[in-house]
């Protein structure tokens, strides 16, 4: 007898689904503020927090391709005011709901005893010996930086391997969950003690292993729509593919999850994991707007290179490592979706100082036409990008438009 075939879900109903969860289905509008701003957080997850300024720091770039309202400052109130985000490690630094506080206990009791044993390797000078003068500095006078510990300390340019000890103590402590970033000063992290950061409903809350496990892959799926056991752990980063293996098993058993097959663009298809509920949605799925959004490279869509590639045939890699000569694209290169196409990528910089937000060029993908309405489109994404980075205007090089 034969097994019963999978479900199968066509391609474009698959990038359908993944847009609506990461919030890139609906017309991007809403106030980008408060409840507004705390609702789009919470359906994403989380937001990866990067330096770059090329032409907006990726956390708000992130937030203002959902709601073109948002203005930097919501953030910092979200967080620094209300405490409703709190800061910490997925796969990368991110601001999260500080709601999900609990679930991190179980980040921070295995970080304890993992990186301990291999920041004494890299950090060669020390550093456990002076955790308890940085938590006695901070109970005593208050919110530290790494340039206010350890005064001196001799300072050096290396990477972070070559951090002085207090300041590699202040990151154990940060990672372990003793101290919590409490503000943010020109991007530096700004430390207090974690009581005083976060708020005490969230702070005593209880802390069970089994019931973190279990929502960290159920989250994870929620968010996800369909995944992998190994992108169900990718995706906060919080538990190991083992457990998100087990806990796939587990859920397949009791019926709570099913398996099915997920086309490709390529038209091949892949196994994976979905709830039974999801399918019954994908006939409600909205159609992603027409309109152009210019994304950040880590936004939450793309952070997984490989699926990007398999749901849309957009390959990419950000470039700033690769020497100059060598570099496809450019330094920094933004992705541009049209509705639930990645249709290109654009270079593009602010240039603050001269008021103008300039475009080096874009490249559309394979079988895209520059058609006057996409472009009238992309025109006025670059326009809104240089009103949010601070600028006047949109300048071009003469030969910005190239060719698939």
């Amino acid at each position: 007898m034969n097994a019963p075939s999978l479900p199968r879900v066509q391609n474009d109903l698959a990038r359908r689904l993944f847009l609506d969860k990461h919030g890139l289905a609906a017309p991007p509008k809403g106030s980008g503020k408060g409840d507004d701003l705390r609702d789009v957080i919470d359906g994403i997850g989380f937001v990866q927090l990067d330096s770059i300024n090329t032409v907006a720091r990726a956390h708000h770039m992130i937030l203002a391709a959902r709601r073109p309202a948002y203005k930097e400052k919501n953030l910092k109130l979200l967080m620094e005011r209300d405490r409703h985000l709190f800061e910490h490690w997925t796969h990368d630094a991110s601001v999260i709901p500080t709601e999900f506080f609990r679930h991190w206990r179980l980040r921070f009791q295995r970080d304890k005893s993992n990186l301990a044993a291999r920041w004494r390797n890299w950090h060669k000078n020390g550093f456990e010996g002076k955790i308890d003068a940085v938590l006695k500095q901070i109970d005593d006078q208050g919110p530290v930086t790494s340039a206010t510990v350890g005064e001196d300390e001799q300072r050096s340019n290396g990477g972070w391997w070559n951090w002085h000890p207090s300041k590699a103590a202040l990151e154990f402590l940060w990672r372990t969950g003793e101290v919590s970033v409490c503000a943010r000063d020109n991007f530096q992290k700004v430390y207090d003690l974690t009581e005083r950061v976060i708020p005490d409903r969230h702070l005593h809350m209880p802390h069970d292993t089994g019931e973190t496990l279990d929502w960290a892959a159920r989250s994870a799926l929620d968010r996800l729509g369909f995944a992998t056991s190994g992108e169900i752990a990718a995706f906060w980063d919080l538990i190991t593919p083992a457990e998100a293996k087990a806990w796939c098993q587990t859920a397949l058993a009791e019926g709570t999850l099913i398996e099915i097959l997920v086309d490709n663009i390529d038209g091949t298809a892949r196994k994976a994991f979905a709830f039974p509920e999801t399918l019954d949605t994908l006939a409600t799925l909205p159609e992603p707007p027409s309109r152009v959004r210019i994304l950040s490279p880590f936004d939450p869509a793309l952070r997984d290179r490989k699926r990007a590639e398999r749901l849309f045939g957009f390959s990419y890699r950000i470039e700033i490592f690769v020497p100059e000569a060598k570099r496809q694209y450019g330094y920094y290169v933004f992705p541009v979706m049209e509705g639930s196409r990645l249709i290109g990528r654009v270079d593009m910089k602010a240039l603050r100082g001269e008021d103008r937000l300039h475009v080096r060029a874009f490249w559309p993908e394979p079988g895209v036409r520059e058609s006057k309405g996409r472009l009238a489109r992309l025109q006025a994404e670059l326009e809104r990008w240089a009103r949010f980075s601070g600028c006047g205007d949109v300048s071009f090089e003469k030969d910005w438009l190239r060719t698939a």
